[in-house]
This record gives structure tokens, C-alpha cells and sequence, in this order.
């Protein structure tokens, strides 16, 4: 059997973190202004375990931290430089910059990709902010607090290890990873930058395009000011193929609205982009200028299927859980990133569903230039309590707002089988569940959401998500053959009910968003003692094969109307992947094409 050349970004990682600058790539490819300086590279860091820095102000201290970390890379991981994955809940960096002669008269803007889980920062000394939620971004403008050559930057990241209220997804609260819980990412874990903005700047941009060309754009500016128009620029290429704009319409906001006469479509087949130019003006002067992009798609739920553009589209996705070996939850390059995508796609799958993630920007910006489908989920946490459902849903609405223009993302799933609601049948849970989805569709109507995957609905959900690790193909066609797929109609038990308590089956289309969970360990591979699949190990790749093949020609008789496998690699001691930790295929990719192929 023969397999794909494994790629140079693994043979190279240590190498990379190295570098002055790793991950030196724009950060977010959907909000990006010309002038920029990362801040990705060597900072000092120092472990503050007795948590005595703020009191001992080492924030305003000259005195250096007595160790180094690569930034983005978390303290926990080898990239970073450190690789201690002990309990360490207070932690520290510092780091100089010096702002670009260039960009004087300009306000400065620095941007935190994520922390987790609460970040206090300060600049020269002053108290730029904080903020709190492990997964979304943040930013402050500091251009009060700079001075003239060397500034320096001091962030304090709080993030307790056993704290189960807190959103952390698979990062386990024990002190060595187990069964389907993992090393914890803890401090900075997403790029860090710089750019500088107008005296009036854009916050967000909602980009809302339709089929019939009419593009809307809904803005919100900072530091705004009588007079402001919003100028947009649309871009095939480099043909203008529309511009238009709008004037403030509340104190804050400003709308606009263009046309762009017969659309290319993005589809995973053909995904069409178009750039955008976004300009914030007062008369003639242009005071904040952003680079974006869109596509025009449109998802919905037709006569019990899942379509795209009018068209029904079977799911085909991997689940994803976004670790890497040397970098744990940060991607370790670009390059990486890229490399998931094509492999998956040459196994036959047409997307993932980012499992317990809210993913770096830039994997959602290679699944849109390279056409594939992302349902997107919130990292969960365990315990139900009133200061988790706070968390959640603060750190929930941030995380729409950040990824909500990406056209390749079609799916909303905030919850996981019952994470964060582990008793259903308390009516605030169940509250909380239709909360969730009705709290997603106010912020983005466009999306299908899943109220609760894989088991355990309550009647608001788009689709009904489930999970069925049937070992083969009689379990699983046995199970399912026979449900229908209307109101009411009983659903087969398989440990835990599919419907919550005092609920039934509202009609949704069936989706079986995860099954299979094969291991195979290929010989040669280095895996932890305690590795582990979900119903085994199979000693050789042909039996892995010929279960798969079972499981699949099960699926192509039965109701879903699309699957999500279990996974897309291995992910430290669990070895259900199709591809080990170190990204080498375990089967050849052609093999599992064909069994996709099935699928239509």
C-alpha cells in the first residue's frame, strides 16, 4: 500500500518556532488593514504559581522575566520552547515593540487572537484592558498609553485547570491527558498583532450577499463622528465589478448596499470569492480602510435535505479536533493547515465539523478558498451553574460575530452532547439548550443550528444531529432502517435518549454527525500506552478497511442525510483517525474516496 509523501511542515516545526517571526501571516484574513506589525515571535514568560505579580506590580516592573516562550504557542506545548503541561494558572509575558514612524496621527490597535481563559493587559505600564473567554479574540487601542521609541507590552493570563465551568472543550481538568480529554492550551495561543486604524475605525463588517447579487453590508464604527459614509469597493480579481455606500444610521452603525450583476456562486466544487474594500470616510478623507472578502451562498433545509444554493448537498465531513503534536490547539504553520484540508478532501469528504473548537481564522479562510464545508461548534464546559451560562453566552455571541461572513461555514452547533447540561432533565438546562438556538438564530438567521449534537433535543433544532458508534454494518443499518423521518416518530435507544426529557423527535433531517471510530495503529507508528478506539483496535489496515466499507454501505440505505467520521486523526491516546498525530495516512486516501463516492 502506498501512501502520500508526509509533508515538510512536519519534518520542520522545531525549526519554524525558532524563526523571528512564526505564523507571520495576517491573522485574520477577513478584517485586515495595510498597515500591520505582527507581534508573534520570542517574549519574555514567567510562571507566577504563587500568584504574587500583581501585588508585586510586575506589570510596571524593568525587571525581565527569567524565561522565554515562542508566542502564539502555549506554554504547554514543544513549539513554544517550554513544554511543561503541570498546573500552571497564572502566567505572565513582556515584550517590546516600537511603533512604525509611518503611522503617526494614527490610532494603534493591538489585537489578541485568543487567550485563554482571562487576559489583563498593559502597555508602558498603564491598563490597556482585559478580557475574559478563552476562545475569541479581543483588542484595545493603546495610542494613549504610547511613547516615542521602545514600548512594552505586559500581559497576565489566568486560566484555572480545574475550574469545569469554564469553556474549555477536550483541555482536561486532570493532570495527564486520558481517554477522550487532552493536554491543556493555556496563556496566549493565537497570534498577536499591531495595525494601525483612523481617529474613527471599523469594529465589524456583517457582509450578508444573496444569489441575486445584492450585496449588504452592516458596519459598526469606533470613536464615530457626525458625517461618516461607508464607501465599498467590490473586486473580481482586479475588475471593479461594484461599489456603492451608506451614511451612519444610528450613532454607531452604518449600512450600505451593492449590486454585482450575474454571481459566481461558491460551491466546494467552485469556491468563488470576491474582495472587498471597506472605507471609512468624513468628506473626502479617508480615515480607516479594510480588506475582506465574501462569497454568495445561501444555506437552507429543503423538503427534508440539507442544500446549498437551492441544491441538496450530502454531508460528507470529518470530525476535527485542531491538535497538532508540537502546538496542541494552534495550528503549527499555514502550511499545516492547508495540508488537512487537501487530504481530506482527497478522501472524498466535502468538509469537518470543528469539534470543541473555535478554530484559528486562518483554517476558516483556507476552507473558503479551497471549498470546504465547516459546521462550527463552541468549546464546551462540564458543570452547569449561573457564572457558566454567563460565560457561555458571552464568549458564544463573540465567537458568531467572528466567524459569521465565512462562506464556507454552514453549520451552527454551540453544545455537545450535553456538556455544560449534564442534567436535561432540570428545566433551566433545558432552557438554556432553546436559549442557545434562538440566542444563534437572533445573531445569524442564515445558518441551520443544532441545538444540542449528537443526542438529547429539545423541539428547536434545524437538524437532528446523532451519534451512533455502531462496530458494524448490521448494528447500524438495524438500528435505523426502519425510523422515519417525521414528527413524533420513535428513534432507536442507544445509550442515551436522542430526544430530551419530555421532548420527541421534532422531523428534523437525521444527520449522523459521528460514527465510525476506527483505530488502526499502522506499524511503526509511536502511540501512549494507553491508547484506545472506540469499539477496538484493528490489527491490520484491510480489516480497519473492510469495517469501514460495512459501516458505509449500511449509510447508503438509511435516512441521513449526511455522516461526520470519526476523525480526522489521531489526537494523543485516542487513535480513531485516518490519519496518525504526525498527519500520515493510515489508508490510502483512494480507498476512502470510493467509500464516499457511495454516498449521493
Amino acid at each position: 500500500m502506498r501512501f502520500p509523501v508526509v509533508p515538510a511542515f512536519l519534518v520542520s516545526l522545531l525549526a519554524a518556532a525558532a524563526q523571528q517571526t512564526p505564523r507571520p501571516e495576517h491573522p485574520q484574513p477577513q478584517f485586515m488593514r495595510a498597515e500591520w506589525r505582527s507581534l508573534n515571535g520570542p517574549w519574555q514568560f514567567a510562571f507566577d504559581d504563587k500568584d504574587e505579580g500583581l501585588g508585586a506590580g510586575w506589570h510596571s516592573s524593568a525587571e525581565p522575566f527569567k524565561r522565554n516562550i515562542v508566542v502564539p504557542f502555549c506554554f504547554e506545548s514543544r513549539l513554544s520552547g517550554i513544554g511543561d503541561t503541570s498546573f500552571h494558572p497564572v502566567v505572565w509575558y513582556r515584550r517590546q515593540f516600537e511603533v512604525p514612524a509611518e503611522w503617526k496621527g494614527r490610532r494603534v490597535l493591538l489585537h489578541f487572537g485568543a487567550v485563554d481563559y482571562k487576559a489583563t493587559v498593559w502597555v508602558n505600564g498603564q491598563a490597556a484592558g482585559e478580557h475574559e473567554g478563552g476562545n475569541t479574540p479581543f483588542r484595545f487601542d493603546i495610542t494613549p498609553m504610547l511613547k516615542a521609541g521602545a514600548n512594552t507590552v505586559v500581559v497576565r493570563a489566568w486560566d484555572p485547570p480545574q475550574d469545569r465551568a469554564i469553556p474549555r472543550g477536550k483541555q482536561y481538568w486532570e493532570p495527564r491527558s486520558r481517554g477522550i480529554f487532552y493536554t491543556r492550551t493555556s496563556g496566549i495561543w493565537q497570534s498577536v498583532w499591531l495595525e494601525a486604524a483612523g481617529q474613527s475605525w471599523l469594529e465589524h463588517a456583517r457582509i450578508v450577499p444573496r444569489l441575486d447579487g445584492t450585496v449588504t453590508i452592516h458596519a459598526r464604527a469606533a470613536r464615530p463622528q457626525p458625517g461618516l459614509m461607508l464607501h465599498v469597493t467590490v473586486k473580481s480579481g482586479d475588475q471593479v465589478v461594484a461599489a456603492g455606500m451608506g451614511s451612519l444610521t444610528d450613532a454607531k452603525y452604518l449600512d450600505a448596499a451593492v449590486l454585482v450583476r450575474n454571481p459566481r456562486l461558491w460551491t466546494p466544487g467552485h469556491p468563488n470569492l470576491y474582495d472587498a474594500v471597506l472605507e471609512l470616510k468624513n468628506g473626502g478623507e479617508a480615515l480607516d480602510t479594510v480588506q475582506t472578502y465574501f462569497g454568495f451562498r445561501e444555506v437552507s433545509i429543503e423538503n427534508g435535505r440539507f442544500c446549498l444554493n437551492h441544491r441538496p448537498v450530502y454531508l460528507k465531513l470529518l470530525l476535527d479536533q485542531g491538535y497538532w503534536p508540537e502546538s496542541l490547539l494552534t495550528p503549527p504553520s499555514d502550511e499545516a493547515i492547508q495540508y488537512d484540508i487537501r487530504m481530506a478532501k482527497e478522501m472524498g469528504f466535502n468538509g469537518v465539523r470543528k469539534h470543541q473548537k473555535v478554530e484559528d481564522p486562518r483554517f476558516l479562510y483556507w476552507a473558503d478558498k479551497m471549498g470546504f464545508l465547516v459546521s462550527g461548534e463552541m468549546a464546551n464546559a462540564y458543570l452547569y451553574d449561573e457564572q457558566y451560562v454567563s460565560r457561555f453566552l458571552r464568549e458564544w455571541t463573540e465567537a458568531v460575530e467572528r466567524d459569521i461572513n465565512h462562506p464556507s461555514l454552514v453549520i451552527w452547533a454551540p453544545l455537545n452532547e450535553s456538556w455544560g447540561v449534564p442534567d436535561l432533565r432540570d428545566p433551566r438546562q433545558q432552557a438554556h439548550l432553546r436559549t442557545l438556538y434562538h440566542l444563534t438564530k437572533s445573531l445569524d438567521p442564515t445558518r441551520p443550528v443544532i441545538d444540542n449534537e449528537g443526542w438529547e433535543h429539545v423541539e428547536t433544532t434545524d437538524l437532528y444531529a446523532v451519534h451512533d458508534y455502531a462496530p458494524a454494518h448490521d448494528a447500524l443499518y438495524g438500528r435505523w432502517a426502519k425510523v422515519e423521518a417525521k414528527p413524533g416518530s420513535p428513534l432507536p435507544p442507544n445509550g442515551r435518549a436522542y430526544a430530551a426529557p419530555g421532548c420527541q423527535y421534532n422531523g428534523a433531517p437525521l444527520y449522523l454527525s459521528e460514527f465510525g471510530g476506527i483505530a488502526y495503529i499502522p506499524p511503526g507508528a509511536s502511540v501512549p500506552e494507553s491508547a484506545w478506539g472506540y469499539a477496538g483496535v484493528e490489527k491490520t489496515a484491510e480489516a480497519a478497511l473492510q469495517r469501514l466499507a460495512g459501516l458505509y454501505d449500511a449509510i447508503a440505505k438509511l435516512p441521513f442525510i449526511g455522516i461526520c467520521y470519526t476523525q480526522i486523526t489521531d489526537v494523543e491516546q485516542e487513535i480513531n483517525g485516518l490519519m496518525t498525530y504526525d498527519r500520515k495516512p493510515k489508508f490510502d486516501p483512494k480507498a476512502i474516496k470510493a467509500l464516499n463516492d457511495r454516498l449521493r
